[in-house]
């Protein structure tokens, strides 16, 4: 369990604060508006109604004390870089700050955060690989080149073994795990069988997997 300092109770934010609850997070929500704060309420361990550029008003909540500072204000980005730069000075551990665009990204991380998001495109890159593909069922980007895939079994695989088939030496892709009716069997061996039912997590470079599943 960690504490987390969320600043910005929009959408965003606001999701972001239920799946964090779900997960048993310490949750501190700020924000300027008081019906956003209210709404959120069930969500959180506690909550402040303030301006999070205001020195003082952060200073009071002691940002010091918090494993991770979240900052999700996307509609000014004046002041998602003020609050960044000044949770940085007030000894912020982990500063997280919402980007919208590339250029937003690189102020911040000059001045104060450790990591930019930017939800929007995270999602859409997601949601263009997962429905326009036959084979995806989930993506995970682990940088510019690497990605982890979540994948149907082709049919010219099935009922192969993984030695058979030998993605890893014909295509440099690793089958980390597969799943089969809900369950996730982690030791895949070269006698693991291949059926319809299955599917499987695959590791690798996202030009390799892109040409073996045929994305």
């Amino acid at each position: 369990m960690k504490s987390i300092l969320l600043i910005g109770v929009n959408r965003f934010g606001f999701y972001l604060a239920r799946k964090l609850h779900e997960m048993g997070h310490q949750i501190m929500a700020v924000d300027k508006e008081e019906d956003r704060i209210n709404f959120i309420l069930p969500l959180v361990t506690d909550a402040q109604i303030g301006d999070s550029t205001n020195e003082d008003f952060l200073r009071s909540l002691g940002v010091d004390n918090y494993d991770v500072c979240i900052v999700t204000i996307g509609s000014d980005f004046q002041s998602s870089l003020e609050t960044t730069s000044l949770l940085r000075e007030l000894g912020g551990k982990m500063i997280v700050s919402r980007a919208d665009r590339k250029v937003q990204k690189k102020f911040l991380l000059r001045n104060g955060a450790d990591e930019g998001i930017n939800p929007e495109k995270q999602i859409a890159e997601w949601a263009a690989i997962r429905y326009t593909s036959d084979h995806i069922l989930d993506y995970i980007k682990l940088d510019d080149q690497h990605a982890i895939f979540e994948v149907t079994v082709p049919k010219e695989w099935v009922g192969k073994t993984v030695g058979q088939i030998d993605i890893r030496k014909r295509y440099g892709i690793n089958i980390v795990t597969v799943r089969e009716k809900g369950k996730t069997h982690l030791s895949v061996t070269p006698d693991t069988v291949l059926s319809s039912d299955i599917t499987m997590l695959v590791l690798g470079e996202q030009k390799d997997i892109r040409k073996c599943f045929h994305i």
